[in-house]
């Protein structure tokens, strides 16, 4: 919706000055959700297109294309870049067709702007689709996509399952393709993904090394979810290698949040916050929590205020990425992703295979530790097993 929205922008479709669609009537437009629907306004504005008015609407305020250059800064392309515009079939635009699962300020937002940037640089055109976390919207999307004549898939898969039949038929047919973020065993799908395990270890390593013990975990549903599947054995494995016990009563790993209706969405968020408050006062002896994805941090600082529990005086706490805009409002300390190699890596391995040349099945990445205002030495370290909040 993002892409289109700015295409039409470029397009001279819209003009400076007018107003866009609402959010209501770009999510009939669309048919997409209300939240998808202020995602996409909100980057416009991120990228100077428009500005947006309380009580009045969306408005252009830049409709113009920008000259076509190697690279933002004006330098030529790096090697790899000539490499994969000097494969590229002559006189023939290539168009790669995205799916997303979804995205958000914490995860996917500068993957995608990466992805376009790079799609750019190339000369190629990416068409995108979004899942909203639907197998069967992905499978459909597959099969659309291949229909229209992509020249090749760079796929963010849905959560809950082992793999999708459409994605088993992309390897069947050799059909160029990239999965990003996940991968799934057993195929010979190439993907490009975190290195989930070693960065729970490393988050891991870095509360043990202030001298927490006792530590609790959150993540959403692990159902065949291979990301939070690894940081969670990365989070077993710190342990062992430590020689801390691991106990998994301070566990909660069945929280979600996504909902069809905003109503819902609400239910699932309180829930999650009272479930987590309950878990933090059942264990005094908690002095950390190791989030598995940025949100449910959100849900535990909020369960930790309303429990009148101090970060991190009292209790630390670390989880996987955290947008940049976030920090002015709470500095975490997390694990974050290289989204922009993601992106980047993405495009230009999806070109590699168009071409005809090999991939390694799969490439990881290394997440780096962002140290910052929730995490400290754990209290009363050396005495009552790493501190009682009740004493």
């Amino acid at each position: 919706m993002y892409i289109e929205l700015r295409a039409r922008l470029r397009q001279g479709l819209y003009k400076v000055g007018d107003k866009l669609p609402s959010e209501k009537e770009l999510m009939k437009q669309f048919d997409v959700s209300r939240i998808t629907s202020k995602k996409a306004l909100d980057m416009l504005v991120q990228e100077g297109y428009i500005v947006r008015q309380p009580g009045r609407g969306s408005f252009v305020i830049r409709a113009d294309e920008e000259p076509t250059r190697p690279d933002p800064a004006g330098e030529p392309l790096d090697p790899r870049e000539q490499a994969a515009a000097r494969r590229r079939p002559a006189n023939k635009q290539i168009v790669i067709g995205l799916i997303l699962e979804d995205f958000s300020d914490s995860y996917g937002k500068e993957m995608l702007a990466e992805m376009e940037r790079t799609a750019q640089r190339l000369n190629v055109y990416l068409m995108i689709r979004l899942s909203f976390s639907q197998p069967t919207i992905e499978e459909n999307a597959i099969r659309s996509l291949r229909e229209y004549g992509v020249d090749g898939l760079i796929i963010y898969p849905t959560r809950g399952q082992s793999f999708s039949s459409e994605i088993l038929r992309l390897v069947i047919d050799r059909f160029p393709h990239v999965l990003v973020d996940r991968y799934f065993k057993g195929t010979e799908s190439a993907s490009i993904s975190t290195d989930n395990i070693e960065a729970a270890r490393t988050g891991m390593n870095h509360l043990l090394d202030l001298g927490h013990r006792h530590i609790g975990l959150l993540a959403s549903k692990v159902t065949d979810n291979v990301a939070i599947e690894e940081r969670i054995e990365g989070f077993v494995r710190a342990h062992a290698e430590r020689g801390v016990v691991l106990d998994r009563s301070y566990w909660l790993t069945d929280l979600a949040w996504n909902a069809e209706t905003e109503a819902e969405e609400l239910q699932h968020v309180r829930g999650n916050v009272e479930l987590i408050r309950r878990m933090v006062e059942q264990h005094p002896q908690m002095t950390a929590i190791f989030a598995m994805q940025y949100e449910l941090a959100l849900f535990a600082k909020e369960a930790l205020d309303h429990a009148g529990i101090r970060i991190p005086e009292q209790i630390s706490l670390i989880c996987f990425d955290s947008p940049q805009a976030s920090a002015a409002l709470y500095p975490f300390t997390h694990l974050q992703q290289d989204q922009h190699s993601l992106g980047r890596l993405a495009v230009e391995n999806v070109l590699k295979l168009i071409a005809g040349d090999t991939l390694p099945g799969r490439i990881s990445l290394t997440a780096e530790l962002i140290d910052g205002l929730s995490t400290a030495p754990a209290p009363n370290v050396g005495s009552n097993a790493g501190g009682n909040r009740n004493t």
